[in-house]
């Protein structure tokens, strides 16, 4: 635990660091090209190449160093940085590079996490796993909360300052994690003769347990649903309030977050882990449709704190569940697949709420829509109130995943059925 404790504090400060610099250099292309398109060009390119090259991750994560991995990672997305620092100190910064590293910085970060998440089964003792998993949640926390610090960054010692502060905060994380010895079995594991071998290992490991499988097909639908509520969460907000609301409200939001990983941290879960992947399900359902009720800040300020609580509980659960249950062997291909897959249903998410909600919601619930006076009548019509119905949409979707989820057997029964694959971390760290 002790090992975890110092490279979780030193890739905490430099995701801090990233995610500082991140929020500026989006800020920096906005204002330089006023243009929306360039603008979302920037979270096309940091998450795209991240999904293409996580199998490929997963599979180099089971035959290489774990430890050089994370530490190549970390170095990659530094060179990232220090190009765009050279190129603001020589004042030839463009959109171009930008995306470039950008791109660059996202296909190193899924190795670092794929890595890094094989790494912690054999690292900690199983008994822990679901606090370390919480704790590793708070990172998501943290950079909700970073465009707070990062306005005034920008005001105070301007693009090349945070962009040194973000280098600087890389050099913490590779420093605390080369200089920490690990376990032999750790950095490399074992190879298992029963484990498949292959590109596509991690999906036909998972094809061979049923309900390993419906874990994952709940995760994604889970992610998607989120990433269309999180993308429309700030249309919604500005239909009845002012941006200062809004800021207030998603720092609210991210307190939930945060909220959320501190108690997972402190608790790990609950004994039955798919009993978390149920009330996470449940709990989000209730909360998305709280969204939708009524136009009030207020109302908003409850729902979404607690909404976001659960993304915590659902990562971890799942997260731990395919920690204790996959052979260390092949954990790092069956990583990479099911974050390619989890990942996926974020821009996949993204390029559908425009079209649904400008093109088919919204018309629906104006004042004189064809729905103005059936859910008009409970939800209201109007400005946001289409975006408000998708809301009470997404919510009865989650519901409808928590009862898919029920009515599988093999995925109710998961924690019981599949033998954990993980026995205790050596407790004497061998040499590195």
């Amino acid at each position: 635990m002790n090992k975890f404790g110092i490279i979780w504090a030193g890739q905490l400060v430099s995701v801090i660091g990233s995610a500082l610099s991140a929020f500026v250099i989006g800020v920096w292309v906005y204002l330089d090209t006023g243009s929306v398109t360039q603008f979302v060009l920037i979270q096309f390119c940091a998450a795209v190449p991240g999904i293409l090259v996580s199998p490929i991750a997963g599979v180099i994560t089971d035959r290489w160093d774990r430890k050089r991995i994370m530490l190549a990672a970390d170095l990659g997305a530094g060179l990232a940085t220090a190009i765009l620092l050279m190129l603001v100190a020589s004042d030839a910064l463009t959109v171009w590079p930008i995306y470039l590293t950008t791109a660059l910085s996202s296909a190193c970060n899924s190795f670092h996490m794929v890595a890094y998440t094989a790494l912690v089964p054999s690292l900690v003792p199983k008994k822990h796993l679901g606090r370390v998993n919480g704790l590793m949640q708070i990172t998501q926390g943290v950079q909700i909360a970073a465009p707070l610090v990062a306005g005034a960054l920008l005001g105070l010692v301007g693009l090349r300052g945070v962009l040194i502060i973000d280098l600087v905060s890389m050099v913490v994380a590779v420093t605390t994690l080369a200089v920490t010895q690990l376990p032999a079995d750790a950095i490399r594991p074992v190879p298992s003769d029963k484990a498949p071998s292959g590109f596509n290992a991690g999906l036909r490991y998972l094809r061979g347990k049923p309900g390993l499988v419906n874990l994952v097909v709940v995760f994604c639908a889970f992610n998607f649903l989120f990433a269309i509520a999180g993308g429309l969460v700030q249309p919604l907000i500005l239909s009845f309030s002012s941006p200062a609301t809004l800021g207030v409200l998603m720092a609210a939001g991210g307190s939930g977050l945060f909220a959320g990983s501190l108690v997972m941290a402190a608790w790990g879960g609950p004994k039955r882990r798919i009993d978390g992947v149920y009330l996470g399900l449940v709990l989000g359902g209730i909360f998305l449709v709280l969204h939708s009720l009524y136009p009030s800040p207020w109302l908003i300020a409850i729902a979404a704190p607690c909404f976001l609580f659960t993304l915590p509980l659902m990562n971890t659960t799942c997260m731990t569940l395919i920690q204790t249950k996959v052979d260390p062997a092949v954990l790092g291909r069956v990583l990479g697949a099911v974050r390619m897959l989890v990942t996926a249903a974020t821009p996949i998410a993204f390029l559908l709420i425009g079209p649904l909600s400008d093109g088919v919601f919204e018309p629906l619930m104006a004042d004189d829509g064809a729905l103005a006076g059936s859910f008009g009548a409970v939800i209201g019509t109007g400005d946001g109130r289409g975006i408000a119905l998708i809301f009470l949409v997404v919510g009865v979707l989650m519901f409808a995943v928590a009862a898919y989820a029920w009515t599988r057997p093999r995925l109710r029964n998961i924690d019981v059925e599949i033998p954990d694959a993980i026995g205790e971390p050596e407790k004497e760290p061998a040499r590195d």
